[in-house]
């Protein structure tokens, strides 16, 4: 690499990170595996950058290889460790609501298939267009659309199903 290029990658670096590690965070559900999966995926742009900056892709190379180091990375065996419980809370709501409502949105994206989970997090919260995510992906707008709809459905039932337990939970507390 030449000094300009490495001035380049760390402009690029020191532009994206923050947004890159918003959505690895949302992928992977884990701050430290997130800082993984993005140092990973800036690992792989670097040694790509010279044939990115020639088709001028460099977005949507970093996102698709986001994803699909995240895709590879959930299908190993040792990522499927879980804690074995959820404790229960027993006081009720709160001021801390909306950290509650993160954490379930949180925990309800880890229940997501990965290829559902990526589709959902570029699609509303990247705000890629159905095109734009199926070019990230490798896959049809199609199977975006199928794989957001399924997503989003799963996510709805998780949240209901959230809020009877935790109306049930106050109402016995």
């Amino acid at each position: 690499m030449h000094d300009r290029e490495d001035e380049e990658v760390t402009a690029f670096v020191r532009a994206r990170y923050g947004s890159l590690l918003r959505t690895a965070f949302l992928l992977c559900g884990d701050r430290g595996k997130a800082e993984d999966l993005v140092q990973t995926t800036l690992a792989k742009t670097v040694v790509a950058w010279s044939r990115l900056q020639r088709s001028e892709g460099v977005d949507h190379y970093v996102r698709r290889v986001l994803v699909n180091t995240f895709v590879t990375w959930r299908r190993r065996r040792s990522w499927w460790e879980q804690p074995l419980g959820r404790l229960v809370e027993t006081q009720a709501r709160d001021e801390y609501v909306g950290v509650e409502q993160r954490d379930l949105l949180r925990r309800a994206l880890d229940g997501l298939p990965a290829r559902q989970r990526a589709a959902v997090v570029l699609r509303f919260y990247e705000d890629l267009s159905e095109q734009d995510t199926a070019l990230v992906m490798g896959c049809s707008v199609g199977t975006v659309k199928s794989l957001s709809s399924r997503g989003l459905r799963t996510l709805r039932q998780q949240w209901v199903e959230a809020d009877a337990v935790a109306d049930q939970e106050v109402r016995y507390a």
